[in-house]
């Protein structure tokens, strides 16, 4: 059983800056990893080799992909430089991927050659395809993962455009026998999952959740993006974010189709660069119908609590190909993502992870 996973980055934001930054930092500095599952024994930080980045900005196709993921607009913050890593980043169709304000701050070059995504995921022999687009470029990325599966690779759907849930695509990877991780990743600990824990907590202790709401405001260009306002008037927040957040949040809720939940992003606010802000209210009742309120609020560096939570799913990816494990990996997908085939609670959802991991459950 080789090591070494090959992974190809597809969307070099800044969730993929953190996410080389962390591993190529952890790689000589092993002592102080946190920010990643201590269960996944069999492969670690080290085994993750980056071979090859995937974008479209000029300023960061033909780098290698240790300094593309400093170019702008990536604001995330710089804790590490890598070393060169001999991982090419080549540009990829556009498709539908700029569809957004998105436009005017990633510089492009019509004249700059596209490659052949196929040819190259073949060449640099990629076990995992880690998928981080824009929110609502839908089918550059239904067109990424069927490009990752017909070379041969596992696909970590970061974003919310379905991929796990997309039947098609799902058959494709069953018969292939490679392993999907979807769809659009939580944050180790960030508002949705903060408000999501909240929410549970009330029928846990017999309490009643009657409304609740969370706002979200950052400077990154996903904020850029996601308040992009589409030709129908909605945003581009609308297109999946909206649904996948509130589902992760209010999905176990025995009155889950009665609560009241509004969750919003509200700015884009540059200044703030990566750094994410939210707020959470939950209103509801106790004993006697009494009533209580939470109030939260919170920061966080948007990238790197991304970062972790796909370093893992890449390990639990490779442990699934070694054993040869094709289609959607349910136990993977219910504890790393808001939007997957099947929502459980986040402890069942551990469990069941942890006896993937352990060669005790299938999938």
């Amino acid at each position: 059983m080789a090591k070494k996973i090959n992974v190809a980055l597809i969307g070099l934001g800044d969730v993929a800056s953190a996410l080389v930054q962390g591993v190529e930092y952890y790689k000589q500095n092993p002592s102080k990893i946190i920010g990643m599952l201590s269960e996944i024994e069999q492969y670690g930080v080290e085994d993750i080799n980056f071979v090859l980045g995937i974008d479209v900005n000029v300023n960061k196709v033909g780098k290698d992909l240790s300094k593309a993921i400093f170019a702008e607009p990536n604001c995330n913050n710089i804790f590490f430089k890598p070393h060169n890593l001999n991982a090419p980043v080549i540009k990829g169709p556009i498709l539908d991927g700029l569809n957004s304000n998105i436009k005017n701050i990633i510089p492009i070059d019509e004249k700059q050659p596209t490659s052949d995504i196929n040819q190259e995921i073949i060449d640099k022999k990629v076990d995992v395809a880690v998928i981080l687009l824009p929110t609502g470029c839908h089918e550059a990325v239904k067109f990424y993962a069927n490009a990752a599966l017909d070379a041969g690779t596992c696909i970590v759907n970061g974003m919310p455009s379905h991929v796990a849930k997309d039947p098609r695509i799902v058959q494709k990877a069953e018969k292939l026998g490679l392993s999907i991780i979807g769809d659009d990743v939580k944050s180790q600990i960030g508002a949705t999952i903060i408000h999501r824990s909240l929410a549970n907590l009330f029928p846990m202790r017999g309490a009643i959740l009657d409304r609740t709401i969370q706002l979200d405001w950052g400077g990154s260009s996903d904020f850029c993006n996601l308040l992009t306002p589409k030709p129908d008037g909605n945003l581009v927040y609308e297109e999946g974010k909206r649904q996948s957040k509130t589902e992760a949040v209010i999905a176990n809720l025995q009155n889950k189709d009665t609560v009241e939940c509004q969750i919003s992003a509200v700015d884009y606010i540059p200044f703030l660069k990566n750094q994410k802000e939210a707020y959470m209210r939950l209103e509801g009742r106790i004993f006697g119908g009494a009533p209580v309120r939470v109030d939260i609020t919170m920061f966080v560096e948007d990238g790197n609590n991304s970062a972790g939570v796909i370093a893992d799913c890449i390990r639990v990816s490779k442990i699934a190909k070694d054993r040869k494990i094709g289609g959607v990996l349910h136990s993977a997908c219910s504890f790393f993502n808001k939007h997957p085939p099947e929502q459980l609670e986040d402890y069942i959802a551990k469990i069941r992870l942890v006896e993937f991991i352990e060669n005790k459950r299938e999938r």
